[in-house]
């Protein structure tokens, strides 16, 4: 059996009220160039570690936009993708809270814009691949029955 290693990538659907944060990644990056999505990237592992999705997209979200979320971080779902460059990679995407901070194109090797949108704006928006939507609708659904 030809065995496949893959890259571990985390995403993160951060809502505050009724807005997400999306980001238009920069044209350098490798993968999905210009494409709007969810802040995220690779996990890293250079020890045994407890919580290592979490922590590694807390660390993403830091490094990208400068944000904190809550610590009550929930799964929303998990697929698996090639890169541009054929790599494997298994996404798993999570629902954040907004905590403190602003916003801001941190590393702007990655991200070159950095908005708040309404479900339906991100929906709606030609330049949103389908597999943000389809995270996006599982996390919307999350966050109003979090409401009641």
């Amino acid at each position: 059996m030809d065995r496949k290693w893959c890259i571990v990538n985390v995403e993160a659907a951060i809502y505050r009220e009724d807005k997400w944060l999306v980001i238009k990644r920069s044209e350098k990056e490798e993968h999905a160039p210009g494409a709007i999505s969810f802040v995220g990237g690779k996990v890293e592992v250079t020890k045994a570690s407890l919580n290592i999705l979490e922590e590694a997209l807390k660390r993403e979200i830091m490094e990208e936009v400068g944000i904190e979320v809550y610590d009550d971080i929930q799964y929303i779902e998990s697929k698996s993708f090639l890169t541009d460059k054929g790599e494997p990679v298994v996404d798993v995407v999570f629902l954040c809270r907004y905590k403190s901070g602003e916003p801001r194109c941190v590393s702007v090797d990655e991200v070159s814009g950095v908005f708040w949108l309404s479900a339906q704006e991100i929906l709606e928006d030609v330049n949103t691949p389908i597999w943000v939507k389809q995270s996006l609708r599982i996390a919307e659904k999350m966050r109003l029955n979090q409401k009641n």
